[in-house]
């Protein structure tokens, strides 16, 4: 029995420019941070030769291809595990429609399990570029690379994608008081509202000609939260938080609605120093920065929006459980 953790995360800035659309001729840049909540992954042998997969349903297949959970099905086939195993996800939040990334963390975690079940070990490198193979090139979802290189690498990730392919991923360590500071800012809300980010994100590829102004200032106030990070100056994230949403809301019609704006006008205007929805938008969390002495009020603006502590999470995908046994023996 293997079992993998691996975490969520937050877009900060920059998301948008991650989609192959646009970086792979100008050049990406998001700001991402991995949060302590988890996918987990749980690989079992089974006596027998069937596929036993358990997640929102339960599926009982003989054949891989017969599988109708895409990322397991193409995870089974990229690692070579064909048969005799029941694989179970579980979520510490509803996975459909949060915009945490939920999708990625499953396929990281996913693929570092079956790997190991092969006993393989592999790299968060190597982990990242073949979930991201699986959802963009093998199931077509019109969706960008953060989120995989955070489940996969954890921790504060200032990641650099193209122009071309090539994808840089570089983790900001803050002094310990920093890091605490910065996570205490952070406050996460649910909406209420889930929704597919395929609509959205397929919107922001077809208007990507359309957007560079905007991808461009996305991608410029990624590089400035980083560098003010690792300067010491936390405010700089708050300040980008804010003016990032709003050329991201401008990317596509669905990422923001009057429930949405209302609320990001509300936290501001209670003294917190940025807000926007993370993921695609259209709903799932909103993302606040805030100092303490704000956040009081915050919650008093917010309260028909249900609150999710959340501290940021170092490390990336990672196994908890490992046993092989000879079931013959």
């Amino acid at each position: 029995m293997i079992i993998t953790q691996t975490p969520l995360r937050i877009g900060l800035v920059g998301g948008g420019t991650d989609l192959p659309s646009y970086y792979r001729e100008h050049g990406g840049r998001v700001l991402n941070a991995a949060i302590d909540k988890y996918v987990y992954v749980v690989v079992k042998q089974r006596f027998d030769d069937e596929i036993y997969v358990n997640y929102s349903r339960k599926e009982i297949v003989s054949r891989v291809e017969d599988l109708e959970h895409e990322l397991v099905r193409e995870a089974m086939h990229m690692t070579g595990v064909r048969s005799g195993v029941e694989i179970t996800t579980l979520a510490d939040i509803p996975s459909a429609g949060s915009g945490l990334g939920s999708s990625s963390s499953v396929t990281v975690g996913l693929l570092h399990a079956l790997f190991a079940y092969q006993g393989r070990q592999v790299t968060a490198e190597e982990l990242a570029e073949r979930a991201c193979a699986i959802e963009i090139d093998r199931c077509r979802k019109p969706i960008g690379k953060q989120d995989q290189y955070a489940a996969a690498f954890g921790g504060l990730c200032d990641l650099q994608f193209g122009p071309g392919d090539a994808v840089g991923v570089e983790q900001i360590d803050l002094p310990r008081a920093d890091w605490r500071k910065l996570q205490d800012e952070l406050m996460l809300f649910f909406t209420g509202i889930t929704r597919s980010a395929n609509t959205i994100l397929g919107e922001q590829n077809a208007n990507v000609g359309n957007k560079l102004t905007q991808l461009g200032q996305l991608r410029d106030l990624a590089g400035e939260a980083a560098d003010g990070l690792r300067g010491g100056e936390l405010s700089a994230l708050g300040t980008a938080l804010r003016k990032s949403w709003e050329a991201k809301r401008s990317l596509a019609s669905g990422v923001s609605n009057q429930q949405i704006d209302e609320a990001v006008d509300a936290a501001l205007s209670a003294g917190a120093t940025g807000a926007k929805v993370t993921g695609a938008g259209g709903g799932g969390f909103l993302l606040v920065s805030c100092p303490l002495e704000h956040q009081h009020a915050v919650r008093a603006r917010l309260t028909t929006m249900k609150e999710l502590p959340i501290k940021l999470e170092r490390l990336g995908s990672r196994i908890i459980f490992n046993v092989h046994r000879d079931i013959w023996s």
